[in-house]
Formats: C-alpha cells, sequence, structure tokens
C-alpha cells in the first residue's frame, strides 16, 4: 500500500522531488477546511455583531429622543402649573377683594354679617336687599327736591309768619331763591298743577306718588308740568317762587301719606347710605309691610345728574 505521495518543484535550479506521508496530506486538508471554517464563522460573528450595534444604536436614539420628548413636556407642564398657580392665586385675592367690598356692602345697606354663608350666597342676599331698596328709592319720595340749604321753618307747631298765630306747620319750608329748580323725589302721577287759591298756597304742584304716598310744593312761581302726565324721579316740575300766602322766596314742601302728615325733613335726608334711619325716624307708616309689597318689583333707574349732585350736597353738609 502506497501511503507517501510525491510533490515536484521545478526551478533554475533544477527540479527537485519531496515525499510527502499521506497522513500528513490529510492533516493539511483537515487544516485548511478548519481554518476556512473558522474564518467565515467569524465574518458572520462580525456581521451580526455590527448588526446587532446597529440596533441597539437605533433603540438607544429612541430611547433618548423619548426622554428629551419627556423632559420638554415636564417643562411645559412645570410652566403650566406655574400660570395656573399664579392665576389661582390672583382669584383668591381677588375673591378676599371682593368678600372686603361685599361685607362693605352688607354694611352700607344694614344686613348683618354672613359669616358662614358661601359668597355666593352673600352676593345673592345682597343683590335682592338692593334691588328691593332702589324700588322703595325710586317710588318713594326721597332726598331734597331743590338744592338743598338748609330750612326756614321746620315740620311742627310754630308761629305763622304771615298770620301770626300759633298753627301746626304741616311740612317744612325749603330755603331757595327765585326760581330755584325743583325736582320730583320719585316716580309719580302729577294730581295738581296751578294756581291754589284755597290752600294758601298759591301755584301748587301735587304729585301722587306710590302706595299712598303723596309730595305737596308750594309757592311756586312757575310750573312745567300738566295735570294728569307721569313723571319719573329727577323730572323737573316747578320753579320756586313766593306765590300765596308767604313772606319770601322759598319752597313750601309736604308729604303726605294716605292723607296724613308726615315729616318731610326725613325724607329729604333719606338716601342709601342712611336707608334704615327713616324706618326709626319715621314710625307712622308701616315700613314691613311696605317692603313686603314691593319685594317682587324691579326697577331700572338711572338718577339725573342734579339729583346726584343733590345727594352729593346732603351728604356733605
Amino acid at each position: 500500500m502506497n501511503n507517501h505521495f510525491t510533490i515536484t518543484i521545478h526551478d533554475d535550479n533544477g527540479v527537485k522531488q519531496f515525499n510527502v506521508h499521506r497522513f500528513v496530506k490529510k492533516a493539511l486538508l483537515y487544516a485548511s477546511v478548519f481554518t476556512l471554517s473558522m474564518i467565515f464563522i467569524a465574518v458572520a460573528t462580525i456581521l451580526y455583531l455590527n448588526h446587532s450595534v446597529e440596533v441597539i444604536e437605533l433603540k438607544r436614539d429612541g430611547v433618548l429622543k423619548a426622554y428629551q420628548d419627556i423632559k420638554e413636556t415636564n417643562l411645559a407642564l412645570q410652566r403650566s402649573m406655574q400660570i395656573t398657580n399664579n392665576s389661582l392665586d390672583k382669584k383668591k385675592q381677588e375673591l378676599v377683594e371682593l368678600s372686603d367690598s361685599l361685607s362693605e356692602i352688607e354694611v352700607l345697606i344694614g344686613l348683618k354679617p354672613m359669616a358662614e354663608s358661601s359668597l355666593e350666597e352673600r352676593v345673592s342676599a345682597t343683590k335682592i336687599d338692593s334691588q328691593q331698596r332702589a324700588v322703595l328709592m325710586q317710588l318713594i319720595p326721597n332726598g331734597s327736591p331743590i338744592e338743598y340749604h338748609g330750612l326756614t321753618s321746620r315740620y311742627g307747631y310754630r308761629t305763622h309768619p304771615t298770620l301770626n298765630k300759633r298753627e301746626f306747620h304741616r311740612g317744612s319750608d325749603m330755603k331757595a331763591t327765585m326760581n330755584t329748580a325743583v325736582y320730583a323725589p320719585a316716580d309719580a302721577i302729577v294730581e295738581w298743577s296751578g294756581y291754589h287759591k284755597k290752600s294758601g298756597f298759591g301755584r301748587l304742584v301735587i304729585l301722587e306718588h306710590s302706595y299712598g304716598f303723596k309730595t305737596y310744593y308750594g309757592h311756586l312761581n312757575k310750573t312745567v308740568v300738566k295735570s294728569g302726565v307721569f313723571v319719573k324721579k329727577g323730572t323737573l316740575i316747578a320753579y320756586t317762587g313766593n306765590t300765596g300766602m308767604s313772606n319770601g322766596p322759598h319752597l313750601h314742601y309736604e308729604i303726605r301719606f294716605i292723607h296724613r302728615n308726615v315729616n318731610p325733613f326725613w325724607f329729604i335726608k333719606w338716601t342709601q347710605k342712611n336707608y334704615d334711619e327713616i324706618f326709626k325716624k319715621e314710625k307712622k307708616i308701616p315700613w314691613q309691610s311696605l317692603i313686603m309689597a314691593t319685594a317682587h318689583l324691579r326697577v331700572q333707574a338711572t338718577p339725573t345728574q342734579q339729583l346726584l349732585l343733590q345727594e352729593q350736597k346732603l351728604k356733605e353738609k
């Protein structure tokens, strides 16, 4: 059995032959196959690792992007929360200021403090009460019918300036020069406008108001409204004078409730600021019943500039 093979090499020096054992031949063959296999495995491994690295880098980039998005979202949420907190703090301060202002309004209009009530309930109660008061101040005589400069003769017993005898003075004589403008102190219908011989009032205007009230304006120089017409609060109705039994220019002002005279002075001084005082000063009028009767009414009144000036002057006196 031939276990050898010959390797022949030709070069410039001649021919050389080598005898190689067949086992060595097989060993070299196996070594070559193994080497090629290892090279293939190494190449495949390198390719796989490169692919894995690319996949990992893509995932890392995705995670970094997601982290950046979350970070930006968190910053946006923080800014939004800060803005919301600032807005809430501002609203809280506004509510505190509103509550303080509401407390002042409650004191102004005579409401008892309602500490346990909600702000909404307090606002509602104040609104209703203010509306009721606005109704009364629109329909019931209040404030001065002329620019107020004081009184020359008060309501009650006195010695008549022209008759020179003691008698009951049913109204208030208000200081006024000739042709001082006279305004309606509440909504009314004109019952009388003209010269009135029997009363001694000379030129006279009588206004019939709601709920049994009437007002009288005597010794006028001129009237500017006619009997039977409706007038709103603040409407010009006449000018002061010295007609009838009068010893000088002034305005005789009377208020009657169901044909009974009441003291006009409390009504002249009656404003929103001292709203409750008249209930204590003038007790001939069933105020509680009147308030209940007007509770369902609503008015939209815009006082004239003249009335606003009068009210301001009353507050200053």
